[in-house]
């Protein structure tokens, strides 16, 4: 009787349709081994070689800095550039804006835009390029306006960039909607906010820099309110529609809101940011037709000195409701406040 060992193969090797042959010919020898590795370092000289040689031909620049010697032991100066960044912003009343620097002077780089895309922004709006600083839905689109400085990545030529999107997500960038061009913005068209009427028009307030420097308020509405894209824009004739107040500096006065109805609704009223001493405050203004206006005797919204820097109030962080009810009364809600101080508000509402 035949036997079976444990051992055997579980298959028949024999009958096998298909299995991996055996490798034919010699191992490879040590001589081919050699001729693999005088390859790879030939390879490696010439890579070294080609660095060296771009590397010679494109010499790094640095910046010449000067040092100031300490005067004691316990001072210490650390490295200066030769001449200092120009000051943006505060000769026309609004904040320093400048470049933070980078510890151990400035020195300069080649950057392209390769290296800094990864910086943009994958949903949120940015300009093709530069420095810039809500959106209003017409026909279908959205449209952004923002401050933009069409010459470079820092603060300061202040024109208005517009751009439209269906979806908030993706972008069209159009031409300029409104450019410094007139004496009451040639220093710059500032922050604006729109306001569309009942009956389908828009009427945008913004502040313009005069070329005296004093902080006014402007109109603006579009050409054609057929256009979905509001291509083009015209500006008041008779600018500016409201200047600083008695007892508000030129430098004062800025960044109008969007208009809310009175407590009657048969007028529009604004709030615009300012100061008196070192107290931010927000003016309200009364208007019923966007041309003309009166000033309200009490503030909305005052901040008085805090531990952040002082100037006048931004009144966009401010929203309004009408309430119905007794009187049907507007009442003002807070939406977002910057802790600055103590906050006092003021109420409007009619006795």
């Amino acid at each position: 009787m035949a036997t079976t060992s444990s051992h055997g193969p579980p298959y028949d090797l024999e009958g096998a349709t298909s299995y991996s042959p055996i490798p034919a010919g010699p191992h490879p020898t040590s001589s081919a081994s050699k001729k693999l590795l005088l390859s790879i370092l030939f390879s490696s000289f010439l890579l070294l070689s080609l660095v060296l040689l771009i590397l010679n031909q494109s010499p790094a620049k640095l910046d010449i800095v000067e040092t100031t010697p300490s005067t004691s032991g316990n001072d210490f100066s650390p490295a200066r550039p030769l001449t200092e960044p120009p000051s943006r912003g505060v000769s026309m009343g609004a904040s320093e804006k400048v470049f933070r620097r980078v510890s151990g002077g400035e020195l300069t780089f080649s950057w392209s835009n390769v290296m800094l895309s990864w910086q943009r922004t994958a949903y949120h709006f940015q300009p093709e390029k530069n420095w810039m600083n809500g959106p209003l839905f017409h026909k279908g689109w959205y449209h952004l306006f923002y401050q933009y400085n069409q010459e470079s990545a820092v603060w300061g030529n202040i024109t208005w960039g517009h751009a439209v999107s269906r979806d908030l997500i993706h972008w069209l960038h159009l031409p300029y909607a409104m450019v410094p061009d007139q004496w009451y913005d040639v220093n710059g068209v500032w922050t604006g906010s729109a306001t569309i009427l009942p009956d389908g028009r828009i009427m945008m307030l913004y502040t313009g820099d005069t070329h005296d420097v004093m902080q006014v308020q402007c109109l603006a509405y579009p050409a054609d309110l057929s256009d979905p894209l509001l291509l083009k824009w015209v500006k008041y004739p008779n600018n500016p529609v409201m200047v600083p107040p008695p007892g508000i500096g030129h430098k004062d006065f800025r960044d109008p809101t969007t208009a809310w109805l009175s407590p009657d609704g048969d007028k529009w009223r604004i709030t615009i940011g300012s100061k008196i001493n070192k107290t931010g405050i927000s003016l309200v203004y009364e208007t019923a037709d966007f041309f003309k206006y009166e000033l309200l005797d009490r503030h909305l919204h005052e901040v008085v000195p805090g531990p952040l820097p002082k100037g006048p109030w931004c009144g966009d962080d401010i929203g309004a409701h009408k309430r119905t009810g007794a009187g049907n009364k507007a009442n003002i809600t807070v939406i977002r406040q910057w802790p600055v101080g103590n906050a006092k508000w003021s109420s409007l509402r009619d006795p």
